[in-house]
């Protein structure tokens, strides 16, 4: 479904509807399904995809890199 919202990840300006993002979940609702998704710059995101579109409705920070010490 397209976007119904015309939003970008703040963190690396990459928009909402475009591609590549991860799918790390999917559930169905009443109305259509949920996504957890990561962004390629490591926002986690929940998206949410129903009769009016799919739009994301909440997101975190990237990600921690992996292998980075921590004392």
């Amino acid at each position: 479904m397209p976007s119904t919202d015309t939003t970008a990840c703040p963190h690396c300006g990459r928009p909402d509807r475009g591609e590549p993002f991860r799918v790390l979940s999917r559930h169905t609702t009443a109305t259509g399904h949920t996504e957890w998704t990561r962004c390629e710059c490591g926002s986690l995101q929940v998206r949410v995809a129903d009769g009016r579109g799919t739009r994301v409705v909440s997101r975190s920070g990237p990600a921690a890199r992996s292998g980075a010490a921590s004392h």
